[in-house]
C-alpha cells in the first residue's frame, strides 16, 4: 500500500480550516456548557429535594441518551413543528453551527455538572467550619471558599471531559459542518483514499488532545500544586 502524501498536501489547507471550526465548536460549547453546569452543580449538592430534583433529572436524562440522538433532535427534530420555524428562534435554529454548539453545550452541561456536584461534595469539612468560623454568610462561603476550591479538585475530571467533547465534535460532520472529519469525508469523497483522509484527521485528533492535556497539566501544577505529596 502506498500513501499518498500528494492528496493530503493539497488538501492541507481543507484540514486547517476544519481545525479552526473544530475549535470554535469546543470552545463555545465549553463556555456555554460551564455557564449552565455551575447553577447546577450547586443545585445538585441541595439539601432541599424540589432544587435537587429538577437538576438531577436533567443530568440524568442528558447523561442517558446518546450525543447523536440529540444532535438530531435539535437540527432535524425542532424543524417539524411550525411554530418553531415560524418563532424568532428559527434563524438560530436553522443554522448548522447554532444547533451542533446547543447541542454539545447542554451535552457538557449535564457531565461537567456532575463533576463540579463531586468536587463540592467531597469538600474538607475542615474548610466548611473555617468558613463558618469567619462569620460567612452560606453565598459568601459558597462563592470565596467552596466553589474555588471544588473548582481547582475538579480539573483532572474536567480535563477528561474536554478531551471527551474535542472528539464529540467530530459528529458535527455529519450536519453538514466541515470540521477536521468533515475535511476527512471530503477528501475521501474526493479522492476515494479512506485510510489516508481519515488517518490525517486522527493524526489532528492526536495533536490537538496533546497539547489540551499539557494546557490541563499546567494548570494542575498552578492550582493543584499545594495537594501534591511533599518529599522527604
Amino acid at each position: 500500500m502506498i500513501f499518498d502524501y500528494n492528496v493530503i498536501w493539497d488538501s492541507m489547507p481543507l484540514y486547517l480550516s476544519g481545525m479552526v471550526e473544530t475549535l470554535k465548536l469546543l470552545g463555545i460549547s465549553l463556555f456555554f456548557g460551564l455557564l449552565v453546569a455551575l447553577p447546577l452543580g450547586l443545585m445538585r449538592v441541595s439539601k432541599r429535594p424540589w432544587v435537587n430534583f429538577p437538576a438531577w433529572l436533567y443530568t440524568y436524562v442528558i447523561r442517558g441518551t446518546p450525543m447523536l440522538v440529540q444532535l438530531f433532535l435539535i437540527y432535524y427534530g425542532l424543524a417539524q413543528f411550525e411554530v418553531v420555524r415560524e418563532s424568532f428562534m428559527w434563524p438560530l435554529l436553522s443554522s448548522a453551527t447554532f444547533c451542533a454548539c446547543l447541542a454539545f453545550a447542554i451535552n457538557t452541561s449535564a457531565y461537567t455538572a456532575e463533576i463540579i456536584a463531586g468536587s463540592l461534595k467531597a469538600t474538607p469539612h475542615g474548610e466548611i467550619e473555617a468558613a463558618k468560623a469567619m462569620g460567612m454568610s452560606p453565598s459568601k462561603m459558597y462563592r470565596r471558599i467552596l466553589l474555588p476550591s471544588a473548582m481547582r479538585r475538579a480539573l483532572p475530571q474536567y480535563s477528561n471531559e474536554v478531551i471527551m467533547m474535542l472528539q464529540t465534535t467530530s459528529l458535527a460532520s455529519i450536519v453538514t459542518l466541515i470540521d477536521i472529519t468533515g475535511a476527512a469525508r471530503t477528501v475521501n469523497a474526493q479522492y476515494y483514499l479512506p485510510f489516508e483522509a481519515y488517518i490525517t484527521a486522527g493524526a489532528f485528533y492526536l495533536c490537538l488532545t496533546f497539547i489540551l492535556v499539557r494546557l490541563f497539566k499546567l494548570a494542575e501544577r498552578r492550582w493543584l500544586g499545594y495537594m501534591a505529596p511533599r518529599k522527604a
